[in-house]
């Protein structure tokens, strides 16, 4: 099986990484991202992923490079601190859809996998800005025409593995969170999936587990206890 991560430099995205380098079906990976990773899972093969450093500009002009791939976890994002709606959504939706659409052209067999978020609004109508891009996003992914699509929507996440969030104040989050973490999660389980589980989660549902589109805490859990 062939899989493409993006957003791998993130918390999420490093989990996905750590998945697919990590499990024998998968044979070959494509990290796509603005810059050379600094930081690759220590526990992984590396020797089965090429790094496609581009400026995400012009996705139809690599188009051909996702062509024969199986599956794409999409876990490029950013957050909507301090951003106004027509820069977030640039990142979110307009960067998100344009590289969707050229892989779809090439591949439509394959299986996208997006990571959006807990509170998403799928009618997006509601007063939250982020969760109205997010919905909107999730809603013309899934219309684009992938053979299977599933929207991530992960809510407080536990990071493992050495993972690592790129924001600041997620960081500080962390740091404060971590021993109310400690005690609440072996009770809160499945609300609160780690990066390991995300990324096994969304390994599982490539490998063709069966699910509905929108996956939430409980069914990330889920997966990738079923995985084991």
């Amino acid at each position: 099986m062939k899989v493409i991560v993006t957003g791998a430099s993130g918390m999420v995205g490093y989990g996905a990484l750590r998945a697919v380098l990590r499990d024998a079906d998968v044979t070959e990976v494509l990290v796509v991202g603005r810059r050379p990773l600094d930081t690759w899972p220590h526990d992984a093969d590396r020797t089965k992923a090429t790094e496609l450093v581009f400026d995400m500009k012009d996705w139809d002009a690599i188009g051909d490079r996702f062509a024969g791939f199986d599956a794409c976890m999409w876990c490029l994002g950013t957050s909507s601190a301090g951003m106004k709606e027509d820069a977030y959504r640039a990142v979110t939706y307009d960067l998100t859809l344009r590289a969707a659409k050229a892989m779809v052209r090439v591949a439509p067999q394959m299986t996208f996998m997006y990571v959006s978020g807990q509170g998403t609004d799928s009618s997006e109508k509601g007063g939250s800005m982020w969760a109205r891009v997010k919905g909107k996003t999730e809603n013309d992914l899934l219309a684009l025409g992938f053979a299977r699509a599933f929207m991530m929507r992960p809510g407080v996440i536990v990071p493992k593995s050495g993972a690592r969030s790129k924001t600041k104040l997620y960081r500080a989050f962390y740091v404060v969170a971590k021993p109310l973490m400690f005690v609440l999660r072996p009770v809160l389980h499945k609300h609160m999936p780690s990066t390991d589980e995300i990324g096994e989660a969304m390994l599982a549902l490539a490998k063709g587990a069966s699910a509905g589109p929108i996956i939430d805490n409980t069914t990330i859990v889920g997966l990738a206890v079923g995985a084991h």
